[in-house]
């Protein structure tokens, strides 16, 4: 029997417009948007569906993007397509842990708030980064920069394309021997800060204080942690990988790989881009990989599924 898992993107698949036709056709997505207003006190609609300043600034990114993850999915399982288990990358694990049952989105959405805060403020501007690695293996990559100060892996996102974090003069320096050991390409990110980096400890420690206010609940459904790729089934171990979480490698393939050995064959994308696809088709060809970020694509795909599983 097929097993399905939604799947959600972290900060970088923002784009002007995400969630507006949901919004416009959807009460139920429509009502996502509208206790992230409330509850932010601030006029999300606006930083979601018109151009602005604030859409790629860490804090207002990470609400903007998880209200309109999580909006898209109130409507999805409305039409009758519901998930086995869960994973987001980076900022989507808190979609996850939503739509897996073990937080309301009221704490989601106040807790990924404060995380936003915590992690624009946690290094000066302009100090730290992030590269992407292409054409090595995670363990090619460690191995060079385990031998220099201040830059680290990020993300284990797919084979031969993984994220370094550090120093931004750190990058620029280990970027050479990386290039030696045979990367095709190290592009610098469009990020603000060394996320994922040992630089944002305190930050973590700072939203622990955050995560012990949040009324955690028992999951429904599993969920897989980005620290160590396990399936998590007891909520009481989140608070701790949360706060691990924003200063840990995200193991991001092997995840994926994790979810695929647990029997799931059929995952869905759900928010703007299509990054985490892209990420599949270089881990496992084999299963079947759909995206929604339009209410178009969201037809398509109810119906397609509805047919592979005959449900």
């Amino acid at each position: 029997m097929s097993k399905i898992a939604f799947l959600y993107p972290g900060q970088g698949a923002q784009t002007v417009g995400m969630g507006k036709d949901f919004y416009e056709q959807s009460a139920l997505a429509k009502s996502a948007y509208e206790e992230s207003a409330k509850i932010l006190d601030m006029d999300i609609q606006s930083i979601c569906f018109e151009e602005n300043d604030l859409l790629n600034r860490t804090d207002y990114t990470q609400a903007a993007l998880v209200t309109t993850c999580l909006a898209m999915t109130r409507e999805i399982e409305a039409q009758g397509l519901k998930p086995d288990m869960t994973a987001g990358l980076s900022l989507g694990e808190y979609c996850a842990i939503v739509t897996a049952g073990g937080m309301s989105y009221e704490d989601a959405v106040k807790t990924i708030w404060k995380r936003g805060c915590l992690m624009h403020n946690a290094v000066p501007d302009g100090s730290g980064g992030m590269a992407a690695v292409l054409g090595l293996s995670g363990d090619q990559v460690k191995a060079v920069t385990d031998g220099v100060e201040n830059v680290s892996v990020a993300n284990y996102n797919c084979p031969g394309q993984i994220v370094i974090t550090g120093e931004k003069d750190a990058i620029e320096a280990v970027t050479p021997a990386l290039k030696e050991a045979g990367a095709k390409r190290v592009l610098p990110l469009n990020v603000s800060g060394p996320f994922h980096s040992p630089f944002l400890k305190e930050a973590g420690e700072e939203l622990y204080e955050t995560l012990e206010k949040v009324d955690w609940k028992p999951l429904s459904i599993p969920y897989v942690t980005n620290v160590n790729a396990e399936v998590i089934t007891d909520i009481s171990k989140t608070k701790d990988l949360l706060r691990a979480q924003v200063s840990s490698s995200v193991m991001w393939e092997q995840s994926i790989r994790r979810m695929i050995a647990e029997g799931v064959d059929i995952f869905v994308e759900i928010g703007p881009g299509k990054t985490l696809s892209g990420f599949m088709r270089k881990i496992d060809r084999s299963v079947n990989m759909f995206k929604i970020g339009s209410m178009e694509e969201m037809h398509t795909v109810v119906e397609k599924i509805k047919e592979l599983t005959g449900c």
